[in-house]
């Protein structure tokens, strides 16, 4: 006879966090958001080889998370896994692009040759939207620098387009300089010191490396929880199948990629025990999380399988009709509190403590407090990450208002089969996502910011400084229909939806 679940499946929105005693320490600047990512002995005092500095991921999605978004999320302090429904080389070569950029130290993306036209740099120009362009020698990333060419050098309207950019650039004996080794902070003194706007990094030969910009010395300073390797770049993931990995897998580890993750609407499969077995054996030091499972049973599944990390949600996500199509799925917040127990008795009984991570349901900011607050260790965001300029969407205007392009891996437009693969025929029966937009919401950091900032207001509320804290001490309250209501502005005439102080 099949097994009924006593009590019905619950989402974030049905639940509330009631109050605890803040003490005078309970401030937000005393909050601690780090979080561990992979699974370590804790028993044994182990520290977890890679955490993360705010508990926040971007989904293994074509419409949220390529290497622009990746930079942008780990200097926040947050890491993107990158999409693998692509091919290998596209793939390894986003993760390459991630783990070149250093932190400050950017490899120039606008090149041209010194006989090329100023008509073929505006295209240039337009094309990549820099206004500062490397000269070199082949036009390549890291040819032989022979200058410099910014919008301040020739008035675009006002010069014949078919003259040379070796006319107008500032050539390269009258240009400051660093060489490869130099410091972040090195070069910001040096561009400081001679009132520069960038500093060419070269090799021994003169070869073009990367390039320090003014303004990124101020990012830099406002970035303070950026997550980097040991190596001073940027820490990435990436997303893979359970039928390609043993391709792809050594293609992103020498990319250098820090994380993986098997990306399946299902994990509790004899396909993901097996990618497991075969990743680790092959390569012991790699880093793979497992999923998706929605209960006791898919988590201890994949624990015993060495998983890393585990992924909890089935069908919540915004763009996902998993259950409508399939009736498969179970309330993220239940999900949550089921597989958070789970892993804690696991520890309990192995001293392994291994990460959960809430992934989807999350439709407000406060939806993250509360999936922290049952027990998630970091969550897994799409809707959330695509609505930014980072995204890799298309902005666009529809009915007067700026939206994004947002699609889930299931739908048609994504084509990714091996997701939802149950080891059949290599192709999609049906559709489990859609194609939709979603509000054109700015700038990653902007947002990640206030999120991050009312996940803090409300941790002290609790009482909390840290993640484990707040796990230990949250208090939290299913709420009528009713309640929902009362908690939203209610019989008033609302002026403005929202007050932000600039």
């Amino acid at each position: 006879m099949a097994y009924f679940f006593e009590e019905p499946s619950h989402t974030f929105g049905e639940y509330l966090l009631v109050p605890g005693y803040s003490s005078a320490d309970c401030i937000p600047s005393n909050v601690s958001l780090k979080t561990p990512l992979v699974r370590y002995n804790k028993k044994k005092g182990e520290t977890c080889p890679l955490t993360m500095n705010i508990p926040m991921i971007s989904a293994v999605m074509q419409a949220v998370s390529n290497d622009t978004l990746a930079i942008a999320l780990a200097k926040e302090g947050g890491i993107s896994f990158i999409y693998g429904s692509q091919t290998i080389e596209q793939q390894a070569a986003m993760i390459a692009k991630v783990k070149s950029y250093k932190a400050g130290f950017v490899s120039s993306d606008s090149n041209i040759k010194p006989d090329a036209t100023l008509g073929e740099l505006q295209v240039l120009v337009e094309s990549t939207g820099h206004s500062t362009v490397a000269v070199t020698e082949d036009g390549t990333p890291n040819g032989k620098l022979l200058g410099i060419i910014t919008d301040r050098d020739y008035r675009y309207n006002q010069v014949s387009q078919d003259e040379k950019v070796s006319a107008y650039m500032t050539p390269f004996e009258k240009l400051i300089t660093g060489k490869v080794g130099i410091s972040l902070d090195e070069a910001n003194d040096i561009i400081w010191k001679h009132k520069i706007n960038q500093l060419p990094v070269l090799d021994e030969n003169d070869r073009l490396q990367y390039l320090v910009f003014r303004k990124d010395a101020a990012s830099h300073e406002e970035h303070p929880n950026e997550l980097l390797d040991v190596k001073k770049r940027y820490i990435v993931g990436a997303g893979i199948n359970t039928r390609d990995y043993m391709e792809r897998v050594p293609a992103l580890l020498d990319a250098g990629v820090d994380v993986l993750c098997l990306d399946s609407s299902e994990g509790f499969s004899e396909w993901q025990r097996r990618a497991l077995h075969d990743i680790h054996e092959k390569w012991p030091n790699a880093k793979v999380g497992a999923g998706n499972v929605v209960d006791a049973e898919g988590f201890n599944f994949l624990a015993d399988a060495g998983a890393d990390f585990i992924k909890v949600g089935i069908g919540g996500g915004s763009i996902c009709i998993t259950r409508e199509q399939k009736g498969i799925g179970r309330g993220q917040a239940t999900a949550t509190i089921e597989v958070a127990k789970a892993r804690d008795e696991y520890y309990k009984k192995t001293g392994i403590y291994i990460p959960v991570c809430s992934d989807g349901g999350i439709v407000h900011d406060y939806h993250i407090t509360l999936a922290l607050a049952m027990g998630a260790d970091f969550v897994m965001l799409g809707r959330y990450f695509a609505r930014f300029d980072e995204s890799p969407t298309n902005k666009l205007i529809v009915n007067g208002n700026y939206v994004k392009e947002y699609w889930g891996e299931g739908s048609n437009r994504a084509r990714n089969w091996q997701r939802y693969d149950l080891g059949g025929a290599k192709r999609m029966a049906f559709e489990e996502g859609v194609d939709s937009y979603v509000p054109y919401a700015g700038s990653l950091h902007d947002n990640v910011s206030m999120t991050l900032a009312k996940v803090s207001h409300t941790m002290c509320n609790c009482g909390a400084l840290s993640i484990p804290e707040l796990q230990e001490k949250a208090k939290l309250t299913l709420v009528s229909s009713a309640s929902i209501s009362e908690g939203s502005a209610h019989d008033v005439i609302v002026k403005s939806p929202s007050i932000r102080a600039e």
